[in-house]
């Protein structure tokens, strides 16, 4: 029996792959060509895959302005995982931060459940990311094997001939089954019972006369879009005022320069550039309805940060373009499809929707005609957008029609008075109605 000793196994270079036990090493030390030191050996010096790390997932980074979310999970427990791959989200009061797996592997824990509510450090779930290393190892192996021989086919089975042909009886009979002591008992069927309403899966559809009720937890982001809301309502003294728009010209630029427009400056012309366009000149004209109020203060600003109301499925989101006294229709359309794009994509940072100093909401694009915008606090006024209409109008005398759209304006009556959201509403009107006169900076 040759001697095996620990500086024996580390020249081999496989130092890495063994796991001695204290006792054993005192073992070894004690009786190096003792019988019991090569069990000891066999029993605790094996050579094992390299072990991986079992990796503990935190909340993501959150903004200064959220302390706490509700988790809703994307993978569950067994699923393989990639790197950087979003296992669930983290639903606030402002937007949704998404949870990322640090590394490629296979989710084994989940420690908090979907929908329990998170705050900053909270650990979220554990990964294993040796699972997904070993996983492809195994495809190779898998691939080698041979491929089994199919079985030859059986063959037919000839049809059954008749009675007379098959043979002898066996020579002892079957035992036949026993007789019944007693007469078997009978029991009668049970009576019907009352019919009960079947049961309706999620997307069929109900049987006549079947109604039913679904109780759905309000999400965080749908409780402060109702807390903020009904919070301007009993905060400001909101008034509306109305104005109407003939989009001829507007859309006669627009039909005349779109394709030189997508081509030059890779995104659509649309009309959202010029009503933004014509409210940053509108405030920086009529500088009451960019401000605020703070407390018992007015808080005048130089600079027009347009936020714009965008319908996301999880629910209204406010994104702002900020500085859009300086901005062309081309910067202007830029900054709207990116901002667009991060909202469906549910991309938002807080950073996004932070701030603002008016708002434009358009709900033409959903076929409404008329309506009176909720303004977003802190700031003091809303412009409505609405549909655009084929109607009768008078024009120099006699009837025409037009394309027209309805423009609301929703203001603060303690800060703005009637004058100041008249002379603004008809500044976006002619703005938009000529925009030559943007161009005149007249």
């Amino acid at each position: 029996m040759h001697r095996l000793s620990r500086v024996g196994l580390l020249r081999t270079g496989v130092s890495k792959c063994i796991r001695p036990l204290s006792s054993t090493e005192q073992v070894l030390r004690k009786y190096p060509n003792h019988i019991q030191t090569h069990r000891l050996l066999k029993r605790h010096y094996r050579i094992t895959p390299l072990m991986f790390d079992i990796k503990t997932i935190e909340t993501p980074t959150f903004p200064d302005s959220v302390t706490e979310g509700d988790i809703m999970w994307i993978k569950e427990v067994g699923d393989a995982v990639d790197e950087d791959e979003v296992i669930g989200e983290i639903e606030t009061d402002k937007t949704t931060l998404p949870v990322q797996s640090p590394a490629a592997g296979v989710l084994t824990e989940l420690l908090v459940a979907d929908g329990d509510t998170i705050s900053k450090g909270t650990l979220l779930a554990k990964i294993d990311l040796g699972a997904g290393v070993e996983a492809p190892a195994a495809a190779p192996a898998a691939a080698a094997a041979p491929e089994p021989t199919p079985a030859p086919a059986a063959e037919p089975v000839p049809a059954a001939a008749p009675a007379a042909d098959l043979g002898p009886a066996p020579a002892s009979p079957g035992t036949p089954p026993p007789m019944p002591s007693a007469p078997l008992s009978v029991t009668p069927p049970p009576l019907p019972k009352a019919a009960v309403p079947p049961a309706v899966a999620p997307g069929e559809l109900k049987p006549p006369g079947l109604r039913t009720e679904n109780a759905v937890k309000m999400s965080r982001m749908r409780l402060r879009i109702a807390e903020r809301l009904k919070e301007a309502q009993n905060t400001a003294a909101m008034l509306t005022t109305f104005n109407e728009i003939d989009m001829t010209n507007i859309m006669a630029l627009r039909s005349k320069f779109k394709d030189d427009f997508l081509k030059k400056h890779g995104v659509k012309l649309g009309f959202m550039s010029a009503f933004l366009k014509a409210s940053a000149t509108g405030l920086k004209e009529m500088p009451e309805v960019n401000a605020f109020i703070d407390g018992k203060e007015i808080i005048y600003r130089d600079y027009v940060d347009i936020s714009v109301a965008v319908a996301t499925p999880k629910g209204l989101v406010v994104p702002v373009l900020r500085n859009v006294e300086t901005m062309s229709y081309a910067d202007i359309e830029i900054g709207l499809t990116e901002l667009g794009k991060k909202a469906r994509d549910g991309n938002l940072a807080i950073e996004d929707m932070d701030g603002g100093t008016f708002t434009v909401s358009n709900g033409g694009v959903f076929g409404s005609m008329f309506g009176t915008p909720i303004i977003n606090l802190p700031q003091s006024a809303i412009l409505g957008m609405h549909a655009i209409q084929q109607r009768p109008v008078a024009l120099n005398g006699n009837v025409v029609i037009r394309p027209m759209m309805y423009i609301a304006l929703t203001y603060d009556h303690r800060l703005i008075d009637g004058r100041e959201a008249v002379t603004f509403l008809k500044r976006v009107k002619s703005a938009v109605e000529d925009p030559a006169l943007l161009l005149l900076d007249i």
